[in-house]
């Protein structure tokens, strides 16, 4: 039996593959049965009509036109019935773990909240009742993809984030259950919280691994697959954008930022701004007034 690696075996445009983030409008006119798939991402089925039976590894869930559904990345089985002449369509948004952990560190106020609420069980598959914002969305999706057309990876972000806020703001239990599934995605969501809130703060990383509740060792392994840098590196990075923005606005002085930045002396931000720019702070600023 063929095994389907999704999205990877549906796409006819193979550079689609390289985006985090991939529409594709599915049609399926002949019963099958017992369908082995893999779906390499998680993704969200947007169900036009029909009905398709998913086997999980903990529980099979049929999937309607009534509902929209989101599914974990991981190994299913699937069959349809179209024996009724009906056949299957819908839209499925394919995207990583990294968009999700995006949004989750965008929203972390709202998704804490919903946590403290209802404290929800992890699951890999959730379903969602239509309602008019939903059907409203699909169609304006299905606008999007007609005939073919390409969308930017920006427009894609933009409607995939204008779903998950909607449904984290109305459906806020059984959307948090989704997003709370697994402990690897919870360690990644708790690294990216910390780090990205504390870029100028100067914590060491075994204060900021004691914060994720994680070891040291995890915490560093962890932090080069998040970043692809190393914390040192990652963290200077960081604070020369801030410096950079900082004076390119006028609003601050070099002699203000090295403290505000987290750098134990004006010499060693000087240092390091002009290893990055290949100028001064004080000659970058007068550059960005010319």
């Amino acid at each position: 039996m063929k095994i389907y690696n999704l999205p990877d075996d549906v796409l006819l445009n193979r550079s689609e593959l390289a985006s985090p983030i991939v529409l594709h409008r599915y049609k399926a006119s002949v019963s099958s049965l017992r369908e082995k798939s893999v779906l390499k991402r998680n993704a969200v089925s947007l169900v036009i009509r029909g009905q398709k039976t998913i086997q999980f590894p903990e529980k099979a869930v049929e999937t309607n036109d009534r509902e929209i559904h989101f599914l974990s990345s991981g190994n299913s089985i699937s069959s349809f019935d179209i024996s009724r002449g009906q056949e299957f369509e819908s839209i499925l948004i394919f995207f990583d773990d990294n968009e999700f952990i995006d949004f989750s560190v965008g929203n972390s106020d709202l998704i804490d909240e919903a946590r403290r609420e209802y404290s929800p069980a992890s699951s890999r598959y959730v379903s969602i009742a239509k309602d008019d914002f939903i059907r409203n969305y699909i169609a304006s999706i299905l606008l999007m993809v007609q005939g073919g057309k390409v969308v930017s990876l920006e427009m894609k972000r933009l409607k995939l984030w204008e779903l998950l806020l909607y449904l984290l703001e109305n459906y806020a239990e059984k959307f948090v259950s989704f997003l709370c599934r697994g402990k690897a995605v919870e360690n990644e969501l708790a690294i990216r919280k910390v780090v990205e809130a504390n870029v100028t703060s100067n914590l060491t990383l075994e204060e900021m691994s004691f914060l994720c509740n994680v070891s040291l060792s995890t915490f560093k392994r962890q932090f080069t697959k998040i970043y692809k840098s190393s914390p040192a590196d990652w963290f200077l990075e960081q604070k020369m954008k801030i410096a950079s923005d900082l004076l390119r606005s006028q609003k601050e002085r070099p002699g203000e930022i090295w403290f505000k930045l987290g750098f134990e002396t004006h010499t060693g931000f000087t240092r390091s701004f002009k290893k990055r720019f290949g100028i001064s702070p004080k000659d970058y600023r007068l550059t960005c007034q010319e």
